[in-house]
């Protein structure tokens, strides 16, 4: 059974490596993320829902068709946003996880450690709709090329994260251990990215972020773009209130816990008196 994290939830001791961190990252306070995740939570949902209602309409039923993949196209506005965000995000989790292991502040385990199911789902999406769009354009729904596997390992380092950090007893070690893991996975990133340019593959080359111009006309670049910006929003805003509901509950542990350790010698001088009774 997983034990509370029983490193503190408050400011850290002056003139520590963790005071100097939290000097810089004065929103790492528990207690100051709770009351920002408050005010900001209403707002990211609702910017979130707002494009996404503008962004998708636009995306799957107004835009253009492509002439050359014709109504296929339209799984281009999931699945790169979807690309996008699987490695944004790790990269978000190496940053989350060097941050938790120089300074050792629970807040930055908290939220990698639910940073990572989201992100797991996500790249589970990027996989899912690049085999439906492969299957038109590729005749097949899998090939093993360079992009497609690295995608894959990727995929597997966001479940491995996520599974070990809820693996130990220790809510600390297995923290601490996710975090290794992470910064070592990061190193799949740029063969992420790069690996169209390395490698020979079936996967097109980037067509949004090549240096000279984008490769996609306007009609399907700029709500490709506005639903990106959604589903981003719609990201952040869902590792935001689960990041605000696990402090919450560490919350109600140590409060409990708490409860318990002042109800231990109570209860043992009345069994005492029982017996002397």
């Amino acid at each position: 059974m997983e034990t509370a994290d029983t490193r503190p939830l408050g400011p850290p001791l002056a003139g520590t490596p963790a005071a100097r961190g939290a000097n810089l990252h004065r929103f790492a306070n528990p207690g100051r993320f709770l009351r920002l995740a408050a005010r900001v939570q209403p707002w990211l949902t609702g910017a979130a829902l707002l494009v996404l209602a503008v962004g998708l309409p636009w995306a799957l039923f107004l835009s253009p068709p492509d002439w050359q993949q014709g109504e296929t196209v339209r799984i281009l506005y999931i699945h790169v946003p979807m690309a996008w965000l699987a490695m944004g995000g790790y990269a978000g989790l190496a940053i989350g996880s060097a941050m938790a292991l120089i300074w050792r502040h629970p807040l930055a385990d908290l939220a990698c450690r639910e940073l990572s199911p989201v992100g797991a789902l996500v790249t589970a999406l990027c996989l899912a709709t690049g085999s439906l769009w492969g299957k038109p354009m590729w005749g097949t729904w899998w090939v093993w090329d360079a992009r497609l596997t690295s995608v894959l390992v990727l995929f597997f380092l966001w479940l491995g994260h996520a599974a070990l950090v809820r693996a130990f007893d220790d809510a600390e070690r297995g923290a601490r251990m996710g975090a290794i893991l992470a910064l070592v996975g990061a190193v799949n990133l740029p063969i992420v990215k790069f690996s169209v340019d390395w490698w020979n593959t079936l996967h097109q080359p980037a067509s949004v972020t090549r240096i000279n111009a984008p490769g996609l006309h306007v009609d399907i670049l700029y709500p490709l773009l506005v639903c990106a910006l959604g589903f981003t929003l719609a990201f952040a805003a869902l590792v935001l209130a689960r990041t605000r509901a696990a402090v919450i509950e560490r919350r109600i542990r140590a409060l409990q816990l708490a409860a318990a350790r002042r109800a231990e010698p109570s209860d043992g001088r009345s069994v005492l008196r029982g017996a002397e009774g």
